[in-house]
């Protein structure tokens, strides 16, 4: 019965954690961030990182909003790591945003597991992403022409794992709860979203982390998809 298969695009399909990596190291070269004390790049984006997630996982509880999750992810790691509030350099979040999106590192398997999904079944992104990065992110590295819709929570005006933006993914598709799949790494956003709106959910889980017993399916790795599907 499946038909319609709907995916996460950031830690789902084009690696966030990676390629934010790529353009902090850019970054910390190019504002000589060891002149601010910081000496190790690496203890730089581990905390930057933990920020990010956890600044992100309440984003999509909509507990806080755009403007304060960019606000506050590059502040909070420059203070965590010791950098006095006048020195933090205020142009950084703007460079980041600016080049991130720019970069192409996908999952592994991703190109090759959607060419063969494709054939089968119609795809779709659901994506909790601001609306001009998740658009240059798709334009650069060669998904737009495996997805016939890409829904954006910004254009919607709430996010995962809120049952309307479900609602309104799956009328723009023409497609059925019974004959849909979401495909995602976030079990508050993607998995129970899915599941609070009946849908059945696939969690992506490549670092292997515990998921609650009521997951009933899980992959480590895209290429997995070609078992179920």
């Amino acid at each position: 019965m499946i038909r319609h298969l709907f995916f996460d695009l950031d830690h789902t399909l084009w690696d966030f954690d990676k390629n934010a990596q790529e353009t902090l190291n850019e970054l910390y070269e190019q504002y000589r961030l060891c002149d601010l004390g910081l000496n190790s790049c690496e203890d730089f984006i581990t905390t930057y990182t933990a920020n990010n997630h956890a600044l992100w996982a309440e984003y999509h509880l909509g507990r806080i909003s755009k403007e304060t999750l960019r606000e506050q992810r590059f502040r909070k790691t420059f203070l965590e790591l010791g950098v006095h509030p006048d020195h933090i350099p205020h142009q950084f979040e703007d460079d980041y945003v600016r080049l991130t999106p720019y970069r192409t590192h996908l999952f592994s398997g991703a190109e090759q597991v959607l060419s063969y999904l494709q054939q089968k079944y119609t795809l779709h992104i659901i994506s909790n992403g601001f609306k001009e990065p998740t658009l240059v992110k798709m334009e650069v590295s060669g998904l737009n022409p495996y997805f016939r819709n890409v829904i954006i929570s910004e254009d919607v005006g709430v996010n995962k794992p809120d049952k309307a933006i479900f609602e309104y993914a799956l009328d723009k598709a023409g497609a059925t709860v019974a004959e849909s799949i979401m495909i995602g790494d976030s079990i508050e956003a993607d998995i129970r979203g899915a599941q609070g709106y009946g849908m059945q959910a696939i969690y992506f889980n490549p670092e292997g982390k515990e998921a609650p017993a009521d997951v009933r399916q899980q992959i480590g790795h895209l290429e997995e998809l070609l078992r179920h599907f």
